[in-house]
């Protein structure tokens, strides 16, 4: 199996993009941001601030206001080389500019909005295609948030409410972009109280690791297989190799689903989870060293 060369880093959304008190504009959720500094972490992966990042605002439904917005967050932590791809159409992925970009730049970034929107525009192409063979072959980072982030895997979540998640059949999977294929992620996790959602979605694919990303939060992903978590709060892995009594086979749409020993981890910033390994890390260094490790089986 390949190692890829390059590093993802999935964001759960509403991730912090700055201050500026003088023009009354407060966009933090946490205080401490510039220190946590997920987008900090993002030009620093990217190869600091002289990076070429390209956004993608393929998943928004306002492009303008929310490129506008990343190129304004990544300026003022110093980094000027951003340029935004309003690509709408699987037509705009042939455009011939695009293309050249995507060849050259440092590092990619995917926003929120939805990700159904971002594997239809997007899977199949050749826009895509360069993306997963730098990510393969080169030191290219891959970021995304909140849908940007739930896309990046090859088993995807594009629909489930909450509040019926427990029911089977009510949390729709299709295929993401593919840039890591074992694992699951979803976003906006503790606010929106997915964690029901991301559980059948490991049950129905235990092969799986799941991930599950706190606002604020994300995962930096090195060599398709050794994880860190980033930013102010909590990330969720659920392991679903162990599951011993599962009815998701044998039940009707529309059921309650049960569930035995599903493991359950929870990841605060500088923790890390080998997926290969399926084991959780006390410590993370520079996204790859292991200073102290736990086996969790």
């Amino acid at each position: 199996m390949s190692i890829p060369k390059g590093k993802l880093i999935a964001v759960g959304g509403a991730e912090d993009k700055g201050t500026d008190l003088e023009a009354g504009e407060v966009y933090r959720s946490n205080l401490n941001f510039f220190e946590l500094g997920i987008l900090r972490r993002v030009v620093q992966e990217a190869g600091g601030p002289s990076a070429r990042i390209e956004i993608i605002t393929t998943a928004s439904t306002i492009p303008m206001e929310v490129g506008e917005n990343y190129r304004n967050a990544f300026g003022k932590i110093g980094c000027e080389n951003v340029d935004i791809m309003h690509v709408r159409t699987r037509q705009d992925t042939l455009n011939k500019e695009y293309l050249q970009r995507i060849k050259t730049c440092d590092a990619v970034m995917f926003s929120g909005g939805n990700q159904l929107r971002l594997s239809v525009t997007d899977g199949g192409t050749e826009f895509l295609a360069i993306m997963a063979r730098r990510y393969m072959n080169e030191d290219f980072l891959i970021a995304g948030t909140s849908a940007g982030a739930m896309a990046m895997s090859k088993t995807m979540i594009y629909e489930g409410n909450a509040t019926r998640a427990h029911l089977k059949g009510e949390v729709k999977i299709t295929t993401g972009l593919g840039f890591i294929d074992s694992v699951i992620i979803d976003s906006h996790f503790e606010k929106r109280g997915r964690f029901g959602r991301l559980a059948q979605a490991v049950a129905t694919n235990p092969s799986c690791i799941g991930i599950g990303l706190g606002e604020d939060t994300g995962m930096l992903i090195t060599g398709g297989d050794k994880m860190e978590a980033i930013g102010s709060g909590l990330v969720v892995i659920i392991d679903g190799h162990d599951i011993l009594h599962n009815n998701i086979g044998d039940i009707p749409d529309g059921n309650p689903i049960s569930i035995e020993n599903l493991k359950v981890h929870f990841c605060e910033k500088g923790n890390g989870y080998v997926i290969s390994e399926r084991k959780f890390l006390m410590e993370v260094s520079d996204g790859a060293v292991i200073k102290k490790q736990v086996d969790v089986e």
